[in-house]
């Protein structure tokens, strides 16, 4: 079968694909071939147990628990690898390496080291680490940076907006730089007085208490600051 130079260009690069086969005989895509699919909105369950209750203060703030509370965090430890094994990297945070890109949005950027957090303020808080589903969770005490004192040595203008938290695993997430200065928002290293172990997010780990646990990064190879995109112009009146 031949077709026109014109012809080919309306037919689709998957079409072709099938008449270089043979013609159009072919067998069905998947997605073509799935008919359980509804063709309108209807009614699913709800996952079982999801959300997990996340207690909050009537402010939207953590409950600070005593330090006698912490304990261990339950599993699974949710890493999004293959098997969820906890990635091969420097643990130690003494010898933490951080991409820190500020865009021209503060007066420092590099690679942020342990010894530029030594500089800052040490602070310590017990709060609930809570995922959405009913597992992982835990009460622990964090040892570390509050995130607002690191912003400050960053030297961040105020057009900052956002920064984007990427983990060993690839893993990312966006917060804004209000959220980020909260009092309880920190840069930590210590889990219960010992050094954050491998499987919960050693070297550094951001903690958001307020949040589900999969807001608080684990082993944070690389922090992006950035601003929002351009305003749009406005509509036709």
């Amino acid at each position: 079968m031949t077709i026109s130079r014109r012809k080919a260009i309306t037919i689709s690069g998957s079409t072709l694909a099938g008449l270089s086969l043979g013609g159009f005989n072919t067998v069905p895509r998947q997605a073509e071939a799935q008919d359980d699919w509804p063709d309108s909105l209807v009614e699913r369950p709800l996952r079982d147990g999801f959300p997990a209750e996340l207690p909050l203060n009537a402010d939207g703030s953590a409950p600070e628990h005593p330090e006698s509370a912490a304990g261990p965090i339950t599993e699974p430890y949710m890493w999004r690898t293959q098997g969820r094994q906890t990635p091969d990297i420097e643990f130690d945070y003494r010898q933490l390496r951080i991409r820190v890109d500020t865009r021209g949005l503060a007066r420092l950027a590099g690679t942020l080291r342990f010894s530029d957090l030594e500089s800052l303020s040490l602070v310590s808080h017990t709060f609930l680490l809570q995922c959405g589903a009913p597992n992982p969770r835990g009460i622990v005490k964090w040892t570390g940076v509050r995130f607002a004192d690191f912003a400050d040595m960053l030297g961040l203008i105020p057009g900052a907006h956002y920064c984007r938290f990427i983990a060993s695993d690839r893993f990312y997430a966006d917060e804004p730089l209000s959220t980020l200065r909260h009092p309880q928002v920190m840069l930590a290293w210590l889990m219960n007085d010992e050094p954050i172990p491998s499987e919960h997010g050693a070297p550094l780990r951001l903690i958001v208490p307020f949040r589900y646990g999969n807001r608080s990064v684990k082993a944070i190879t690389e922090m992006v600051f950035s601003t929002p995109g351009p305003r749009m112009p406005p509509l036709p009146v």
